[in-house]
C-alpha cells in the first residue's frame, strides 16, 4: 500500500478516526497525482499541471466559518459579523457525524509545518478524503523531505477535510450544508460540503493568527520580498490589489505571497507555496506566476482545459472569476526557499480604488499606516459579484484580512505600529485602482507605472522628492517621479470635472470615518486623529 504508516506513526484512533480504509501517509507528489487522475478527481494537463473542479463553492464561504464557543479561547476571540460562534455541544455532535463517516473511507495524511521560522514552527496534520485536497496542503505547507522524521511526528492542530460529508443545517446549527468549524479547545479545524482548498489554507491561518500574537509576533495578511541589498518589503492588500503580482518582482527575491510573522528576529513566510489568482494572468506583466501554471506539481483550480488537446486557457471564466494556482514557492526561481527575511524596511499597503480617488502612491506616518491597516480599504467592481448595483462598492477589511483574524484588530495593528516605529520602516499607500475618473469613465493604472514608482520607493528614490499633503487624507504625496507623468501623481488634475471629484473624495472619507466607529475609540483615539478629515 502506498504511504504505508511505519512504526510510532501518530494513529488516526488519536483523533477518534476508527475502521477507516486505506490510509496514504504523507504521500508525495507523484503518488497523489495518480491517486487523483485514478479517482476521476482531476485532469492531466499539457506540460504538467492538474486541473480540478471544486463545483458549486468557487471561493471561500465565510458565512459558513464559525469558531467554537470554548472555555480556553472565548475571552480573547473576537466575536460579531466575521467571527461567529458555534456551540461546544453542537461541534461535538457533528464531529461524532463525521467521524461515522469516516469510516471504511481511503483516506490521505499529510504531515507538515507551518511558520518559517523554527521558533514559531506548528506542527499540523491534514486529514483529506481527496488525494488533490492532499496535494493542495503539501504544495501550501512546509512538507518534510527527510521521511525518518516524520515516525515520531505528533501534530498540534489537526484538520479534518471531507467535501462529501453535508451538514444538515436545522439539526446542526450550521448556515448551510458547507461548513468550517474551527475549535481551539481541541485544537481541531473540521470542514465538510466545500470543495475549496482555500477553506484549508485560510483555516490554518487564522490557527496561528490566533496563537502568534498571544507569542508577540504580528501575523500578517502580506507578501514578502527582499532586495539585492536585503532590504525586506512587505505587501499588505486584500484580493484583486496585487499583492502577489508586485511582490513578484524579477529584481527581487520571493519571501512568500500571502501569509507573513513578524518576531522580534524579522519575518518569516507560514507557508511553503503561492496560491495565486491566474484568471487573465499575462506572461509579460507576470512571468514568474505564469510559468508556475505549466509545472508538474501545480494545481489549477477551475480553470478552463481543452477537451482533445488538454491545454489549458487562463482566459477562461466559465466557473469563476477566482481561477487559482496553488504551487511549491520553489516554481518560483528567485524564491527565498527557507522562507525568513530580516525586519522590513517598507510596508506596503495596496488598494484598488474603484472611485479613482486615491493617488498612486503616498508617503504614511506610522500612526496613518496603523488607521489604514485598521481600515483595509479597497473597492468592489460593479458587475463582479451578484447583487451590486452600477456604482463600484467600498470595502473594509480590518488588517487587510478580517475574515481570518482571532483576535481583536487593535491587538494586530498595535503590535504593527510599535514594530514599524522600532525598525524605522517607511511606509506607503499604493492604488492599483483607477485613475482619471471612477470605474467606467477613467482607467486603470498601468502595472508599468506602479511598479515604476513601487520601485522609485524602495531604492529610496522618493525619501526626498517634493511632496505635497492630501487636503482629504493628509497623507504626502510625492509631486514627482521619474518616469510618471506629474498629472498621474494627483488624482484630482487627471479628473475632467475638479467639482465630481471633490463630491467622490469627501463620500469616500465619509466612508472611512464611518467604518472606524466599529472599533474600539478609547483605544485607538489618537489612530482615530490620522484619519481623513471630512468637512
Amino acid at each position: 500500500m502506498q504511504g504505508m504508516p511505519p512504526e510510532g506513526f501518530y494513529s488516526l484512533e488519536n483523533h477518534g478516526i476508527k475502521n477507516a480504509g486505506k490510509i496514504y501517509w504523507t504521500p508525495t507528489t507523484p503518488e497523489l497525482y495518480q491517486e487523483a487522475v485514478a479517482r476521476r478527481e482531476g485532469l492531466l494537463a499539457h506540460l504538467g499541471p492538474l486541473v480540478v473542479r471544486t463545483g458549486h463553492y468557487t471561493g471561500r464561504s465565510p458565512n459558513d466559518k464559525f469558531l467554537v464557543m470554548e472555555p480556553t479561547s472565548k475571552d480573547m476571540i473576537w466575536w460579531g459579523k466575521v467571527n461567529r460562534p458555534f456551540e461546544e455541544e453542537q461541534f461535538n455532535r457533528l464531529h461524532s457525524r463525521l467521524m461515522a463517516y469516516l469510516q471504511g473511507k481511503d483516506l490521505f495524511v499529510q504531515d507538515c509545518y507551518v511558520g518559517a521560522d523554527p521558533n514559531y514552527r506548528l506542527p499540523i496534520r491534514v486529514i483529506t478524503e481527496r488525494a488533490w485536497h492532499n496535494l493542495f496542503a503539501r504544495n501550501m505547507f512546509i512538507h518534510i523531505e527527510d521521511r525518518a522524521l516524520l515516525s515520531g511526528f505528533v501534530p498540534e492542530f489537526t484538520l479534518i477535510d471531507m467535501p462529501g460529508f453535508h451538514a444538515v443545517p436545522e439539526l446542526d446549527g450550521t448556515n448551510s450544508e458547507a461548513f468550517i468549524l474551527v475549535d481551539f479547545g481541541k485544537k481541531l479545524v473540521i470542514i465538510g460540503g466545500t470543495s475549496y482548498a482555500g477553506e484549508i489554507k485560510k483555516s490554518v491561518f487564522t490557527i496561528l493568527n490566533y496563537l502568534l500574537p498571544q507569542q508577540g509576533v504580528l501575523s500578517m495578511h502580506c507578501s514578502a520580498n527582499v532586495g539585492p541589498k536585503g532590504d525586506v518589503a512587505v505587501f499588505f492588500g486584500l484580493s484583486g490589489t496585487g499583492k502577489t503580482t508586485l511582490s513578484a518582482d524579477p529584481m527581487r527575491n520571493l519571501i512568500g505571497d500571502d501569509e507573513h510573522g513578524w518576531s522580534d528576529e524579522g519575518i518569516f513566510n507560514f507557508e511553503g507555496g503561492c496560491y495565486a489568482k491566474v484568471i487573465r494572468l499575462s506572461e509579460e506583466a507576470e512571468p514568474e506566476i505564469y510559468a508556475a501554471t505549466r509545472f508538474f506539481g501545480t494545481i489549477l483550480e477551475n480553470v478552463g482545459i481543452d477537451g482533445a488537446t488538454h491545454r489549458v486557457n487562463l482566459d477562461d471564466d466559465t466557473f469563476t472569476e477566482n481561477t487559482r494556482a496553488a504551487y511549491s514557492i520553489d516554481r518560483i526561481p528567485n524564491a527565498v526557499i527557507n522562507g525568513v527575511g530580516a525586519h522590513p524596511k517598507h510596508v506596503i499597503m495596496l488598494t484598488a480604488d474603484a472611485f479613482g480617488i486615491m493617488p498612486p502612491i503616498a508617503r504614511l506616518t506610522p500612526r496613518q499606516a496603523e488607521y489604514h491597516f485598521l481600515s483595509g480599504y479597497t473597492a468592489k467592481i460593479a458587475g463582479t459579484e451578484r447583487g451590486m448595483g452600477d456604482e463600484p462598492e467600498a470595502t473594509f477589511s480590518a488588517c487587510f484580512g478580517a475574515p481570518f483574524m482571532a483576535l481583536k484588530p487593535s491587538v494586530y495593528a498595535e503590535l504593527l505600529e510599535q514594530k514599524i516605529t522600532k525598525h524605522k520602516a517607511a511606509c506607503w499607500l499604493v492604488n492599483t485602482g483607477w485613475i482619471g475618473g471612477g470605474y467606467g469613465a477613467g482607467e486603470r493604472i498601468s502595472i508599468k507605472y506602479t511598479r515604476t514608482m513601487l520601485n522609485a520607493a524602495l531604492e529610496g528614490k522618493l525619501d526626498n522628492a517634493p511632496m505635497r499633503i492630501d487636503p482629504t487624507f493628509g497623507f504626502e504625496v510625492p509631486a514627482v517621479c521619474d518616469g510618471i507623468p506629474s498629472e498621474i501623481l494627483d488624482p484630482r488634475e487627471n479628473w475632467k470635472d475638479k467639482s465630481a471629484y471633490d463630491r467622490k473624495a469627501k463620500e469616500l472619507a465619509n466612508r472611512f470615518v464611518e467604518n472606524f466607529k466599529d472599533f474600539d475609540a478609547a483605544r485607538i483615539r489618537d489612530v482615530v486623529e490620522a484619519g481623513p478629515k471630512v468637512q
